[in-house]
């Protein structure tokens, strides 16, 4: 793409982030032919347009000078070039482009940002397309430029510079497969615009801006102030003298400052003036200082050659200045990380040393107030994110209006090439009948002739039209995706650095615990001082406000309803649930991005199931809620599809209307007390107990030999929940009670129950020979504990998002997982329950210790992997076995309890009369 006349030479700090095309670094061997061309010192571009604006009577096309700033991405617009003071500016950075094609107003394009569109007309088409160009370049470069550094500006322009020289061309590649490059406007941009008079307007009060009506009074007491000090000295105004003096060679244009600037930069160092144009006069340096255009001296094109060396061997130093700084920066990270885990290590060193509670106290308080800062850190992430999500959903709805835009010129394409082909038709027509006269065939031949011309440059014009809207979507569309990705990586870090409060507050409240159990019953104030830091503890998330930004927020239900922090009513498990809350939301944040995010893009391309090992693996690693329905629907149809048949639950529920079953009662007795922590079945306007009741009627009346045991109303709870369809929950208890799970699993004597403890106990000893030991040691029987494991397949025992994740295998696998999970749960805790040396202590640890599992992704992969191998012909001999000998024993029961009938008849002696109860004692009286 040709560049556009010259401005003023800037600072090497702006030639980065706002030049179009960056200068190329020239070796030292290179630059000694001769002089390096004038057309790689980066431009700015600026120019006079006509914008549309006012009210009432003066509303119309107002004639502007633009101008735009590299820094900020701003055009700024005044009234003209000398001008001291910019009136408004319009900000590119979030603006889309878009050129009309009338054939009224040749050049028209407008510049469309979230908060308003400007419209603004070019001299002709070609300085519009010019213009359209260049803004789509400036920008896209301000898009890719990195952050401001506080660095000198050589060394940004060499550490940075070739990157962004390589994205810039490539971007410009990519734009020229839309539309070619425009030609540089000669006299219309750039210094050529700045030295020729404003173009004339129909009167000068229709040109005044009345909304800046200040600037425009600062702006023309500034150019009358400017103006009478040039007369003092003998001289008229400064652009004039200079217009006259300074003659362009060789077709360059004379360079020009920054116009983006209105004042002249403080650190910036004075420009020597040209001689032969610019007197030497003290009266003139404000006035060239103050205006927009100040001119440059005509020795830095002189001496070009001598400062190109110098200036690439400065670029080499500072390329190893820069990285040498950077070696500097890891050195300084470095530090600081050793410095922190000093600070903790003394941090820790003087807990432990302190000699009073009230010491260790005060380093708690430390604590809380670094999880303050961190909380505010985290807020203001978050609100990075929201910003960032705020300006993606405008660029959306942008690229969408453009594409419609977009559409709509496709078809009045259409259409016209659909008269163009009509009109041909009927030329071809006229031609060919030669009855008509000879002048008046020629005359509709030339209007015709001259529709024909016009249709054709109106299709020129949508071509190019559309050449351009189609760059201007692909560009918007790239920016797009990189302000997406910038939200997926703070989305990333906010969700890390919630995941670390979490832990933090978890490790605080665990060490409240600690202190409150190391303080005991001792009298004084310490342990009334505990139960304060405790009773606020548990109360954070209650007492923030609601215009608090929440971080790591511990939402008192979960997707399926059951509470996140259980409401104990001991204190101290009020304590430990919370810390088990925190836990589990600090496993989520940090598995998000890494795993879960992974998995649910798996599970998205996955249309169609089919039993394979990648489901099995995909399964085993947990079914994301968007997808579980689905999934168990098919796992259960898979189980249940011999015994389904169309109509078969609403008759069985049209016979439990008919006649009440005997089961009912007992149905109604446990549906209450299924899952109390759950609130769809404690909510008194829940329609879950109602639907749950059918599910249970319905499957007492399928199965007669089993009817009703207490444990199906939790599994067929679950699969409510999961399902939520009546009829998929009924079939889903189908399938685990009559495919899944062994027969006589709930019948009356649970014998298949009660076989599988004792092969558990035989795998405990295989895998767990230590615990087992313990176990023993200390007379534990472990089937008062995991006996309800398998009767509900860990419903009440595991938090809800392991236990989803335990079913969403087992509806595939069977009960080899229950079996691999119930080892997994004690491989977890094993050391935790080693270190307990008293059998109570034990029973009342196993009693809860599954709700502290929270990392469901580590009892995983003890379940899976840790526990191989486990084979099922292994599970299958070990059944058979237990199972012979319990029917052994339960024979062996039968025969004791007939002969104890036995000899209890054949005494049959009535008992004395001293024995008998008052009440018989009444009867016989």
């Amino acid at each position: 793409m040709e560049n556009h006349p010259e401005c003023t030479p800037l600072s090497e700090s702006t030639q980065l982030s706002g030049s179009a095309r960056e200068p190329e670094v020239v070796p030292p061997g290179d630059s000694e032919g001769g002089a390096r061309p004038l057309d790689t010192v980066p431009k700015k571009l600026c120019g006079y347009l006509s914008k549309f604006g006012g009210k009432g009577p003066i509303k119309g096309w107002k004639c502007r000078w633009f101008f735009y700033d590299e820094r900020k991405c701003y055009l700024y617009y005044s009234r003209t070039a000398q001008d001291a003071n910019p009136l408004d500016s319009i900000d590119l950075s979030n603006a889309v482009f878009d050129c009309k094609v009338n054939a009224e107003d040749q050049g028209t394009f407008e510049v469309k940002t979230p908060n308003r569109v400007i419209t603004l007309k070019a001299a002709n088409k070609q300085v519009m397309l010019y213009w359209l160009q260049q803004l789509q370049m400036k920008r896209w470069e301000f898009h890719n430029s990195p952050p401001a550094l506080p660095v000198a500006p050589a060394a940004s322009l060499s550490g940075n510079g070739p990157t962004l020289h390589l994205k810039l061309e490539q971007e410009e590649e990519e734009l020229e497969e839309f539309l070619c490059p425009v030609k540089t406007p000669t006299g219309l941009v750039g210094a050529a615009a700045a030295l020729q008079p404003a173009p004339a307007t129909p009167s000068a009060l229709q040109n005044i801006s009345l909304k800046h009506l200040g600037t425009e009074i600062q702006n023309t007491m500034h150019n009358i102030r400017g103006n009478k000090q040039a007369q003092a000295t003998g001289h008229g105004p400064l652009v004039e003298e200079s217009s006259q003096g300074v003659e362009p060679q060789g077709g360059e244009q004379p360079l020009i400052s920054d116009p983006s600037t209105p004042g002249k930069d403080p650190e910036d160092p004075p420009r020597p003036a040209t001689r032969s144009s610019l007197p030497s006069s003290p009266m003139q340096k404000p006035k060239r200082q103050s205006n927009t255009f100040p001119f440059f001296s005509d020795g830095l094109a002189r001496s070009r050659t001598a400062q190109e060396k110098v200036v690439a061997l400065e670029q080499q130093v500072l390329i190893l200045t820069e990285e040498l700084k950077s070696q500097k920066e890891l050195v300084v990270i470095l530090h600081k990380a050793l410095e922190a885990a000093q600070q903790e290590k003394r941090a820790s060193s003087a807990y432990l040393a302190a000699a009073e509670d009230k010491d260790r106290l005060e380093l708690v308080r430390h604590k809380v107030r670094q999880i303050a800062e961190l909380n505010q850190r985290v807020g203001n992430l978050e609100q990075d994110r929201e910003r960032l999500v705020h300006e993606a959903g405008l660029l959306e709805q942008q690229v969408q209006a453009l594409q419609q835009h977009v559409q709509l010129l496709m078809d009045k394409n259409q259409a016209k090439q659909q008269v163009i082909c009509k009109l041909s038709q009927k030329l071809t027509e006229d031609l060919e009948q030669p009855d008509q006269p000879a002048s008046a065939a020629n005359g509709d031949f030339l209007s015709q002739q001259e529709r024909m011309e016009h249709l054709k440059d109106d299709m020129e014009a949508y071509r190019t039209q559309n050449r351009f809207l189609n760059s201007e979507i692909h560009q918007v569309t790239k920016i797009w995706r990189k302000v997406a990705e910038k939200e997926k990586a703070l989305l990333t870090k906010c969700a890390y650095l919630q995941a670390r409060n979490c832990q933090v507050e978890s490790k605080y409240l665990a060490g409240l615990r600690r202190l409150q159990e190391a303080a005991g019953a001792e009298a004084g104030d310490l342990p009334e001082l505990l139960r304060q830091l405790v009773q606020e503890a548990l109360q954070w998330e209650a007492g923030e406000t609601s215009d608090s930004v929440e971080l790591s927020p511990i939402s008192e239900y979960d997707d399926y309803g059951f509470l996140t922090v259980p409401d104990y009513e001991v204190e101290d498990l009020k304590l430990l649930a919370k810390i088990q809350a925190l836990e589990v939301r600090s496993h989520h944040l940090l598995a998000l991005e890494a795993v879960e995010r992974p998995l649910r893009e798996r599970w998205a391309a996955l249309t169609e199931l089919v039993p394979s090992a990648e489901l099995k693996q995909l399964l085993r690693g947990g079914v994301p809620r968007e997808h579980r329905p689905r999934v168990w629907r098919w796992l259960v149809h898979r189980r249940v599809q011999h015994l389904h048949s169309p109509g078969c639950y609403q008759e069985l529920l049209a016979r439990g209307r008919a006649c009440e079953h005997p089961a009912a009662r007992q149905i109604e007795l446990d549906l209450n007390r299924t899952f109390p922590t759950n609130k769809h079945f404690t909510c008194p306007t829940s329609s879950f107990p109602d639907r749950l009741r059918r599910v249970l009627l319905a499957f007492s009346w399928q199965n007669p030999t089993i009817g009703y045991c207490q444990g199906l109303n939790r599994l067929a709870a679950i699969a409510l929940l999961v399902l939520e369809d009546e009829e998929s929950a009924f079939w889903c208890l189908v399938a685990i009670v009559e495919t899944i799970l062994p027969a006589e699993y709930y019948s009356k004597t649970l014998t298949a129950s009660q076989v599988d403890q004792r092969v558990l106990q035989d795998l405990l000893s295989e895998k767990l020979p230590r615990l087992t030991a313990h176990l023993g040691q200390h007379h534990i029987d472990l089937s008062l504990i995991t006996f309800n494991w398998f009767l509900v397949v860990f419903a009440d025992s595991l938090i809800s998002d392991i236990l989803l994740r335990v079913w969403d295998a087992f509806l595939y696998e069977g009960t080899k997982v229950v079996f691999r999970y119930a080892l997994a749960v004690f491989k977890y805790n094993e050391e935790e329950i080693l270190r307990l040396q008293d059998s109570l202590e034990i029973y009342q640890y196993l009693r809860f210790f599954t709700k502290t599992i929270c990392d469901s992704r580590k009892l995983m992969s003890i379940a899976f992997n840790d526990m191989n191998p486990f084979p099922m012909k292994q599970l299958r001999q070990l059944r058979a076995a237990h199972r012979e000998r319990l029917e052994a024993e339960l024979r062996k029961l039968e025969l004791l309890k007939a002969e104890y009938l036995e000899r209890r008849a054949s005494r049959g002696r009535a008992a004395p009369e001293s024995c008998l109860s008052e009440d018989e004692g009444e009867g016989d009286g």
